[in-house]
């Protein structure tokens, strides 16, 4: 369905939405824009792009098929507060039912709209997808990943509850190119007024009318493509019709003339391809490009307040991870396998963080488990582990304690070592000073120590060496190296850890 809407309603909105160029390219034959063929679309699809090392091949779920147009809004949605985050570049984007209800346009949310959310989602997440990225060094690595690699759902209590709040991991190459600035900036407010089709279009056709601009050829700017190959890369692989009748009244058509009326385009023809069979499409950028393109690429404008990616973490993220590992270990199951969490264990898991830090939150977890089974205690819920969190701080605090403990004892036993080590080092030290002195000096010496011995036999003979020992270090204290000079040529591990 085409959107219809006044041009002028958003010729001054510019809320910016960063794509990744590589998932650009990608969403254009990820998703399918026929909600009634989506499901049976399974077989893989592959962009060569001329060369094999740019290929991009993408692999649909066996049972799901191909990701449908409302899969397209809602990852529009997630993309554009991905978006919003700004800098750092997040890894992952939480949501209330709410918020991803406003973004995707529905005023209502009930059961039938939760479901269609929850398999929107996960026909993404279900997704493969092998790519080619740059490196840091400029070479092609290729990538295997899911745009949404995990996904954590809140109900209200049962499985067919309505979703309540969501969170989404982004895959880590997409942010690792985010992160290099691999991206193409595109208008949310033009996005938002058309249709799935006409969005997979304008997205395609400002990245290269983008990429085609000097600043200086606006009057003879145009891109053109094969319409079977608009078909397949930009728009998911839609039925390539015959007749240019048919594809302007029945299917492109109406899109076309909404970005031709919005501005974006200012005309754009369908003839017959020169080189082999078929239909060529050429389109020319209109005021509405020229202008986003200045506004994007040319000016720096303050942004406008953006959510905060903490909140967000805060408050739906990191509780939905927490009772997401209190639902897989009381259950014995990879989180993975956890299609959804209660909203009473999201809650618990809040109060629960505001005592014990999200990375203990896992050892928290095991101990109040393993402290109820001992008492017989089935926790079913994680409100029931709230009871062990003094005990686990007491634990906890014990356990610090300890630490602090035998890290002292060991950083006292290793001066000790060490301490030892250096008289080691200084009588073998003074044993080989005294064998380079003089004979004379060395006669002279022991008849000093001879002088001086009570004792006859091995014990004379001992501390006999042991006042050598002494007077040679004694005499000749210079040429010995002092103990902080040793200890630091020769650092314990303690020493290493500032201990």
């Amino acid at each position: 369905m085409v959107v219809r809407t006044d041009p002028s309603q958003h010729a001054a909105s510019a809320q910016k939405l960063y794509m990744e160029n590589t998932l650009l390219r990608t969403a254009g034959a990820l998703f399918c824009h026929d909600a009634k063929r989506a499901a049976d679309h399974t077989t893989e699809i592959r962009l060569t792009r001329g060369s094999p090392e740019n290929a991009i091949t993408i692999r649909p779920d066996p049972q799901l098929g191909q990701p449908g147009p409302l899969a397209h809004k809602v990852f529009l949605a997630i993309i554009k507060k991905h978006s919003d985050y700004g800098r750092p570049v997040q890894t992952e984007i939480s949501f209330t039912r709410r918020e991803i209800g406003r973004l995707i346009g529905r005023k209502v949310w009930g059961g039938r709209d939760s479901e269609q959310l929850s398999r929107a989602l996960h026909e993404i997440h279900y997704t493969f997808i092998k790519a080619h990225f740059k490196n840091s060094t400029g070479r092609l690595v290729e990538h295997s990943f899911n745009i949404f690699p995990q996904i954590w759902i809140e109900r209200r209590e049962f499985a067919s509850d309505p979703i309540e709040a969501c969170t989404v991991t982004l895959a880590e190459p997409i942010l690792a190119s985010l992160r290099d600035e691999h991206f193409t900036c595109l208008n949310h407010d033009r996005i938002g007024a058309l249709g799935t089709i006409g969005q997979a279009l304008y997205m395609r056709l400002f990245f290269h009318f983008a990429n085609l601009y000097d600043g200086k050829n606006s009057a003879a700017l145009r891109f053109q493509k094969r319409y079977e190959d608009i078909c397949l890369e930009w728009l998911g692989g839609l039925t390539v019709l015959k007749h240019r009748s048919k594809i302007l009244g029945e299917q492109l058509g109406a899109h076309l003339e909404q970005l031709t009326t919005c501005g974006f385009l200012s005309r754009y023809s369908v003839d017959d391809a020169k080189q082999r069979d078929g239909l060529l499409i050429t389109f020319h950028p209109g005021k509405e490009f020229f202008q986003d393109y200045d506004r994007f690429y040319r000016t720096r404008r303050n942004p406008t307040q953006q959510p905060d990616p903490e909140e967000g973490r805060r408050s739906v993220g990191d509780p939905l991870r927490v009772a997401y590992m209190f639902t897989a270990k009381r259950l014995g199951v990879a989180p993975t396998s956890v299609t959804y969490v209660p909203t009473n264990d999201v809650e618990s898991a809040k109060l629960i963080l505001t005592q014990i830090p999200l990375d203990e939150a896992s050892s928290f977890i095991d101990y109040a488990l393993t402290a109820a089974q001992r008492t017989g205690f089935n926790v079913q819920t994680l409100g029931g582990l709230k009871q062990y969190i003094a005990p686990y701080q007491a634990d906890r605090h014990r356990r610090q304690v300890a630490a602090v403990r035998r890290a002292a004892e060991a950083t006292e036993a290793a001066a000790k070592a060490q301490q030892v080590a250096y008289e080691d080092y200084r009588r073998a030290a003074a044993l080989r000073i005294f064998e380079g002195l003089p004979p004379e000096i060395q006669r002279s010496m022991k008849a000093e120590i001879s002088s001086k011995q009570s004792f006859s036999g091995p014990l004379g003979e001992f501390m006999a060496r042991g006042r050598l020992i002494d007077l040679v270090t004694m005499r000749y204290a210079d040429s010995l190296t002092t103990f902080d000079d040793w200890k630091a040529q020769h650092p314990t591990p303690n020493n290493n850890r500032g201990l």
